[in-house]
């Protein structure tokens, strides 16, 4: 709902209740005209307002279902388990499919509130209506009994919501809108962030945590920060020991409510207030240059398959909300279950309204939507041509700044890299460019052809009529799989922990263990791991597209080898902060690589021509004059050049990159005359200064490649050059 509209509504609320001081006497008058339910004052409420609303002497209860017969509303008092007061919405009080009912009079600072929904029961045209169940709104606006962390008190499988009071104040605090091709993103989680005694923070494990961490966030050099899931989730779902560790959904992809933030993640009780030290943590992004991207699960929910609970959906409208199989069991594209119907009306209705919501409330700056293929499967889950929930999500007024981001693919097999419908707006993960440089970079130098397409921004992927510009964000890890550390210290996945003999997370690592499985003292092995590391952010950070980042990897944090942590919420996926300290001078070249690239624009995007006549984008090898790149390629050198007019001057950058296992000599790209190279990073520096803030002017064009490294360079350019 936009600002505006809601405006419009409050100010009708405020006439229909006469609620100034000078109509009281008329306002009472209404009052005894008033229906009574159970002992409440009641009257027809407004039908637009999703969910629960406060209003002038009561709240607004809005609800919606195809197929019911009738629907109750419950009241409970904070804690207690059967409610204190039912409430069926009378015939008058529907229009058409939309319940909606003003309840007077009630404290909501005790208040909780369920629905019964009551309708056919036939699992075979998969209507599951049960009167019995207390559902949760789907529009609730914060969820009761999940404030603290794996002590669940919804076990009883009765979800309740709460009234939310929402008076914070924005003031200039708006979308930042930074260039896709400007960003450089950083995906965390906000539990695991500060969750370890290392971290240092006094709230540990929540948003106000995150909050204390936003002046190293800034100082590292990222633009945007990528939450994993924080609407409200169970994480006891899967609660197990295994090994003497008590296991927990600990990622959060398994939603119980989109419009409700994660209670836990507050480090203080916010009752019917939940969302403020979000906000606030928000804010303070912002007001640091940071912009705020969250990833969001509209592929499945936690109510699972035929086995899984009644939370919600199931009991409002089984068969819209879920795609189902003619016999009325749930199609499983996701892997978790159950799949969302996301291109029904309905359910798109939802989807839009809840991204909206987080924008306009929470003013977030942009979504990375799980399993995103899943979006574009139509109700029998075959794939469509023009999906129209992403068409339309592309296309929404109040979501035109927010940066839309797919994973492009899904669990049913579904994989879209490069070919998701995108109508210029839409980003994706770019799972090629992952796969690609962890190969070449471990040192299959015959992948060479392919790693430098992805370095040059993947155009042979994203080079369509309705491709966005800058549609790739290039990553080598992500919470998903080994982080950088562990890519280069484990050749197999370690996963014993995670109770299932090993089976689960992915075969697929492309990595390298440098010679010996895990920790060593070997300090050979050691150097050459951080070399790994050295060339796998400098190479990301060199190439065309938008670059993001996993929490920890700037200090070498590690899992241990594992590398589907999704249950882990101990030491295996918390930071560890005491590794900054310890790895200091790698986090400081992490650090100084990140503001390499802002320093050069060339790399980022096509400026206009350069002065000195070199192309945009030019590829090399030992020899600068051939650019051909085959899979008997040792080396590879990408020249990106463009007149910055910030600059006044041209900028051009040569990354020469060798991943096999013996040095080569090459030649750089001649410069024009009065103009020269300056070495700017050397990840294999006999001087151990793999960074130079100075960059070193050569004194010829001649550079020996040392084994398995990565060297850039500038081009240095006289004042009266251009």
């Amino acid at each position: 709902m936009s600002e505006f509209r809601r405006r419009r509504i409050e100010r009708k609320i405020l006439r229909d209740h006469h609620a100034s001081e000078l109509r009281k006497t008329d306002f009472n008058r209404q009052m005894l005209a008033l229906d009574e339910i159970d002992g409440y004052r009641v009257r027809p409420g407004y039908y637009e307002m999703n969910g629960a609303t406060v209003i002038p002497d009561g709240v607004n209860f809005t609800c919606y279902s195809k197929n019911a017969t009738n629907i109750t509303l419950l009241l409970f008092r904070r804690g207690e388990t059967a409610p204190f007061a039912r409430l069926p919405f009378p015939e008058s009080y529907r229009i058409g499919r939309v319940y909606s009912m003003i309840v007077f009079g009630i404290n909501i600072e005790n208040l909780e509130y369920a629905y019964s929904v009551d309708g056919p029961w036939d699992p075979v045209r998969g209507l599951l209506f049960d009167k019995n169940h207390m559902l949760l709104d789907p529009y609730a606006k914060a969820v009761s009994g999940q404030r603290l962390w794996g002590q669940n008190d919804n076990r009883s499988g009765i979800y309740r919501a709460r009234v939310v009071r929402d008076n914070f104040e924005w003031n200039a605090a708006q979308q930042l809108i930074t260039p896709m091709e400007d960003s450089i993103i950083y995906e965390l989680h906000v539990r695991g962030f500060t969750k370890h005694p290392s971290s240092g923070v006094k709230y540990p494990g929540t948003f106000e945590g995150l909050k204390e961490k936003v002046p190293y966030l800034k100082h590292l050099g990222i633009t945007a920060v990528e939450l994993m899931p924080i609407f409200e989730f169970d994480e006891t779902r899967d609660k197990r020991i295994v090994n003497g560790r008590t296991l927990l959904d600990y990622w959060g992809y398994n939603t119980v409510s989109f419009f409700a933030p994660n209670t836990a993640y507050a480090s203080v009780g916010e009752h019917n207030y939940e969302g403020m030290e979000l906000k606030n943590l928000i804010k303070e992004f912002k007001e640091n240059g940071i912009e705020v991207i969250l990833d969001v699960v509209f592929n499945h929910t936690a109510e699972g398959d035929e086995n899984g609970p009644y939370i919600s959906f199931k009991g409002f409208d089984n068969n819209i909300y879920y795609m189902l199989t003619p016999d009325g069991k749930y199609y499983n594209f996701s892997g978790c279950g159950n799949t969302m119907n996301c291109n029904n009306p309905i359910v798109q209705e939802l989807i839009v309204n809840c991204l909206r919501y987080w924008v306009e409330e929470y003013r977030v700056d942009g979504f990375r939507f799980d399993l995103a293929s899943i979006l574009g499967r139509s109700e029998d889950g075959s794939p469509m041509d023009r999906p129209p929930l992403i068409q339309r999500l592309a296309y929404d007024p109040i979501l035109g700044n927010a940066k839309l981001i797919a994973e492009a693919w899904d669990a049913g097999g579904m994989y879209q890299v490069g070919s998701f419908p995108a109508w210029k707006r839409w980003a994706e993960w770019n799972g090629k460019y992952r796969d690609d440089l962890r190969s070449y970079l471990k040192g299959d130098y015959w992948a060479a052809p392919e790693a430098v397409k992805r370095i040059t921004g993947s155009m042979d992927l994203y080079d369509g009529e309705y491709v966005g510009y800058n549609s790739s964000i290039n990553f080598l890890t992500c919470h998903d799989g080994f982080p950088l550390y562990d890519l280069y210290s484990y050749n197999n996945k370690h996963n014993e922990d995670n109770g299932w003999n090993n089976t689960d997370g992915s075969n697929d690592n492309r990595s390298w263990n440098c010679g010996v499985e895990g920790p060593t003292d070997d300090p050979g092995i050691e150097s050459l791991r951080f070399r790994m590391m050295r060339n796998a952010i400098t190479v990301l950070m060199c190439s065309r597209g938008t670059p993001m980042l996993l929490a920890g990897d700037e200090f070498a944090n590690s899992q241990f080898g594992n590398n589907n942590a999704y249950c882990q919420d101990n030491e295996i996926s918390w930071l560890d902060w005491s590794y900054m300290e310890k790895n200091m001078n790698y986090y400081n070249f992490y650090r100084n690589v990140i503001q390499f690239r802002k320093r050069h624009p060339a790399i980022r995007k096509d400026l206009q021509p350069a002065r000195c006549g070199f192309p945009y984008i030019s590829t090399h090898v030992e020899d600068p004059y051939n650019d051909y790149i085959s899979k008997d390629s040792k080396m590879i050198g990408v020249r990106f050049a463009g007149y910055s007019r910030d600059k006044g001057h041209d900028d051009v950058v040569y990354i020469a990159i060798n991943v096999y296992w013996e040095d080569v000599p090459i030649k750089l790209p001649d410069m024009p005359e009065g103009c020269y190279w300056s070495l700017a990073i050397d990840t294999a520096a006999d001087d151990g200064k793999y960074f130079y803030n100075r960059p070193r002017p050569l004194t010829g064009d001649r550079w020996l490649m040392k084994a398995r490294s990565v060297a850039v360079f500038n081009g240095t350019f006289p004042s009266d050059y251009n």
